[in-house]
């Protein structure tokens, strides 16, 4: 049962099932990520994972790949905030999600209707090696 949940979840979150597939090439690591509302999480998904679910909650996921290693994935240090278009800031805490050889990163955050977010991202897949700044936007609706 915990296996199909957590496959619900990642079919959710994963780049390229929910849309185009998004991902930032640094050196040998693909960083991969995708950002939603948690209303599209099945409710015991997000329960099984402690997501709150609500038309004014985001989530946003973060996995990074070694393509050195077969593009497995790796443990990263993820941090960050999101900003919006007046340059409110929120913070971001990322908690680690495995299952099998995947390892994900995920964040949630609140948003109102119609908003446009800004997230600046900085992966370090390596604590000895550098951080990598990932930036991108979202626009987001609460129906």
């Amino acid at each position: 049962m915990r296996r199909s949940i957590f496959t619900l979840l990642l079919a959710m979150l994963l780049p390229g099932l929910t849309q185009a597939e998004q991902f930032e090439a640094v050196d040998h690591y693909q960083i991969h990520y995708n950002a939603l509302g948690t209303t599209f999480l099945l409710p015991e998904v997000a329960e099984q994972y402690q997501i709150q679910r609500s038309k004014v909650r985001g989530l946003v996921n973060i996995s990074v790949l070694d393509s050195r290693a077969d593009n497995s994935a790796v443990v990263a240090q993820v941090r960050g905030e999101i900003r919006n278009l007046v340059d409110q800031r929120q913070p971001l805490n990322f908690r680690q999600v495995r299952e099998g050889d995947a390892i994900y990163y995920i964040a949630e955050f609140r948003f109102t209707d119609d908003e446009r977010l800004f997230f600046e991202l900085q992966v370090q897949p390596d604590p000895n090696g550098p951080s990598y700044p990932l930036n991108f936007e979202q626009h987001f609706y609460t129906e």
